[in-house]
């Protein structure tokens, strides 16, 4: 049966499970992505002659399996692993994590049956890699993702810096330009690699495999990236151990000078302090600074971003992520960056938000590197992006939409008013090189400037109508709808009453015909891609199939004025990722099935309230398609117990107090239960109308409308109950003989296309609301002047 992406990636993160309480997320990471690994490459590799990893006997996953319940499970796991890693040379890489430590992992049957819990969740048919990567889908590249950005969060400030996000390596991957290969023979590049996913990103950018080189100086960490470039399909990724600035791996075996490469991207530690620990700072011998100047001691910004550039041939490119003070820092680090102007090395800087990494909070810009382009450099592309970004945790990232629009940008080389600006070497030079993204770019949004005259004599300045001007450009007539000159210059009179703005705005002809431009724009994207969603079979590739659907709406709505093409990217990329991928997912395994999968309750049995579910196409979509009328009969059934329900729950609000004639019924918990409503109406019956004073009869009446009403519920809960019970009877039949092209259609037109509708259509709503609340608000502003406030 297949599952969707998210369950996978959950059921790898209940891994962790198994795993917390005797170490913290930097320590459990490895057991896990080291199980990951010994499961992909068995499943890829096991019993292949050719591999490029050899599963020997003894060494694969089945023989963990195989371990499961022993009591020397921790040991035997041991000499498994260490089996694969002779074989393949990864001894160190895969052998970090000690299976047979009780400190970590307990004593005896507590380890036994923790290690044996952790092998059964890996077990999972549908953890199948054998498969991985084909038709485009990296199922395993995403669920490493998915992990090493979970064990970063948990990691916690100081031990989550192996790890770039994964939003920042794809802006560095686009920015840095390996999609320009032309040939295998062309080589990637990270002096700092980490756990490796800027490096692998950057090569997977190409059209082809190109040759990956990485040198990390954490040995755990550079584990971590040898595991992740096999597992991403990269195997013959040379990643070395080492300090890259005191002793960098990769050198010209003729020359000893370092080794040239086509690209190179990196995320060095921030502002270290240490930097100079072990290199030859008069004599470097890699030729580093000369030209440049050194680096400050304890800053070494400068020294990885020379090192990224003497690691580049002469026609390379590069990017590597540096804080802001790179930018504008002086003594030393000005001389470095003025030379680095000069030469033309500089093509684009790229602002960042603050709080993106997990190592620090402060600020970072993306610097990029082109040296075939330094001699005719008359400029550096500058984009400040650091407010495009959304909360997610404790921490910031970048949406999809502002991935895209940093790229879009700096491909097409726009000048975008506030985000982006080529800038001239002479400004430059005029501003002493300092590279601060604030000289050159105002981002801050224009102050809203309060009117004096219009304080104290009423209207609406004519300066903050006509800051609407991109309104009246698509809205003309609607201006003159709104606003009447006032009789004073420069100012104007509101026509309409504020309670009728928004209705005037969305009535009016302008508006009526721009909405239908909207939804006609929206209709021909479902029309062009209706027959393509239908076709999505075996063989597709989600990813790709994602980006050409979220670009066409985006190139469409980017022609319609008032309108946030971006915005529109980023409602689908939401749904995309909330839903779609994991239908598409579900689809590209088994069909255009509508399958129904079993809801366990406790002890694995089906739940007996819920029963069946079908991740493809929710009960709500089927009821609203094929049982409507009985929807619509169980909604006003529910809407009639609900008001009985209100109504008994006034009664016994009114009349439950001390003193109240329910007091004697309503229970502790503010209740009326029909077992004491009948048990006080039985006392007072049994003591007749002659003994009965005023009180007494007015009790016995009103408790007699309170057995009327809870009877009543009580008939309408049974009857809802067997409504709804034959409606999900019904449910379920219906599901067993549905057609695929009714379940195309079901998925296609009632959920995917009914849910970015409703999402896109939102801007439409943006819009007219920004504009009646902008002159809302002028009109709530100036409405009443000082005179009429003082008198």
């Amino acid at each position: 049966m297949p599952v969707k992406k998210s369950e996978l990636y959950s059921t790898l993160w209940k891994s962790c499970d198994e795993l917390r309480g005797g170490m913290d997320a930097s320590q459990y990471k490895d057991y896990v992505l080291v199980m990951l690994f010994v499961k992909y490459v068995s499943d890829r590799y096991a019993g292949s002659e050719d591999a490029p990893i050899y599963v020997p006997e003894g060494g694969g996953f089945a023989d963990l399996v195989k371990l499961k319940g022993s009591k020397d499970i921790g040991e035997g796991m041991n000499e498994a692993i260490a089996a694969l890693a002779e074989e393949n040379d990864l001894d160190g890489v895969i052998t970090v994590a000690d299976f047979n430590n009780d400190e970590k992992l307990g004593k005896g049957k507590a380890k036994v049956d923790r290690l044996t819990n952790l092998i059964a969740l890996f077990e999972n048919p549908a953890l199948d890699f054998s498969q991985n990567r084909a038709d485009g889908d990296d199922l395993l590249g995403d669920a490493y993702e998915y992990l090493m950005r979970n064990f970063a969060t948990e990691s916690g400030k100081s031990k989550g810096q192996f790890y770039t996000p994964a939003e920042v390596s794809r802006v560095i991957a686009k920015l840095v330009g390996a999609s320009r290969a032309t040939s295998q023979e062309q080589t990637v590049y990270d002096p700092t690699c980490g756990s490796g996913s800027l490096l692998i990103r950057a090569a997977d950018e190409a059209g082809l495999e190109l040759s990956l080189y990485g040198q990390e100086m954490d040995n755990a960490t550079r584990g971590l990236a040898k595991m992740n470039a096999i597992l991403h399909g990269h195997p013959t990724a040379e990643i070395e151990l080492g300090n890259t600035l005191a002793e960098p791996e990769f050198t010209d075996s003729e020359t000893g000078k370092l080794k040239r490469f086509d690209f190179a991207v990196a995320n060095p530690p921030f502002s270290s302090k240490a930097w100079m620990n072990g290199v030859d700072i008069e004599n470097d011998p890699y030729d580093r600074f000369s030209g440049f100047g050194i680096p400050p001691a304890k800053n070494g910004d400068y020294a990885f971003l020379l090192h990224l550039v003497a690691s580049l041939k002469s026609t390379g490119r590069g990017a590597i992520v540096l804080p802001h003070g790179v930018l504008f820092r002086g003594n030393a680090e000005a001389d470095i960056r003025r030379k680095l102007v000069e030469s033309g090395l500089i093509e684009a800087i790229v602002g960042l938000p603050p709080n993106l990494f997990y190592g620090t909070g402060i600020p970072a810009c993306i610097v990029v590197i082109d040296k075939a382009g330094a001699a005719d450099r008359a400029g550096i592309f500058i984009i400040d992006a650091s407010r495009g970004f959304i909360k997610d945790g404790n921490k910031n990232r970048l949406r999809e939409r502002d991935i895209h629009k940093i790229v879009d940008v700096f491909d097409r080389r726009l000048e975008v008013s506030k985000f982006s600006r080529f800038v001239l070497l002479s400004e430059i030079a005029g501003n002493e090189f300092n590279l601060n993204i604030p000289r050159y770019i105002d981002g801050q949004e224009p102050e809203d400037i309060q009117d004096l005259r219009a304080h104290l004599y009423g209207g609406l300045p004519g300066r903050d109508i006509e800051a609407l001007s991109e309104f009246w450009a698509v809205l003309p007539s609607l201006k003159s709808v709104l606003f009447a000159p006032s009789d004073r210059a420069g100012y104007y009179e509101l026509r309409v009453a504020t309670a009728d703005l928004k209705r005037t705005i969305f009535e009016h002809s302008e508006f009526v015909a721009f909405a239908d431009r909207f939804k006609a724009t929206l209709a021909g994207w479902r029309d062009r891609y209706r027959s393509k969603l239908a076709e999505i079979e075996r063989g597709v590739m989600p990813g790709v199939l994602a980006m050409e659907l979220a670009d066409d709406l985006l190139e469409r709505f980017e022609a319609l004025p008032l309108v946030d093409g971006y915005a529109v990217f980023q409602h689908f990329m939401d749904y995309w990722l909330e839903v779609m991928r994991d239908d598409v997912y579900l689809i590209s395994q088994g069909g255009w099935v509508a399958e129904l999968s079993p809801v366990l309750g406790t002890g694995k049995k089906v739940s007996q309230t819920i029963g069946y579910r079908c991740e493809l196409i929710p009960v709500g979509l089927m009821e609203a398609r094929f049982f409507a009328a009985e929807r619509a009969a169980i909604g006003s059934l529910e809407a009639e117990v609900e008001g009985l329900g209100r109504e008994l729950e006034e009664l016994a609000e009114e009349h439950g107090g001390d003193e109240g004639l329910l007091s004697e019924v309503v229970s502790d918990s503010g209740k009326l239960t029909k077992g004491a409503v009948t048990a006080r109406l039985k006392v007072l019956k049994k003591m007749g109308a002659v003994r009965l004073d005023e009180e007494d009869l007015a009790e016995r009446s009103l408790l007699e409308r309170v057995e009327d009403v809870l009877g009543r519920e009580g008939s309408l809960k049974q009857r809802l109950k067997l409504e709804v019970a034959a409606l999900e009877g019904a449910v379920l039949a219906k599901y067993g003989v549905l057609s695929g092209d009714v379940v195309r259609s079901l998925v296609i037109e009632d959920k995917w296309f009914v849910e970015v509708d409703r999402r896109v259509r939102s801007e439409l709503d943006r819009v007219s609301q920004f504009l009646a609340g902008r002159v809302l608000v002028l009109s709530e502003r100036y409405g009443v002047t000082l005179g009429e406030l003082e008198d």
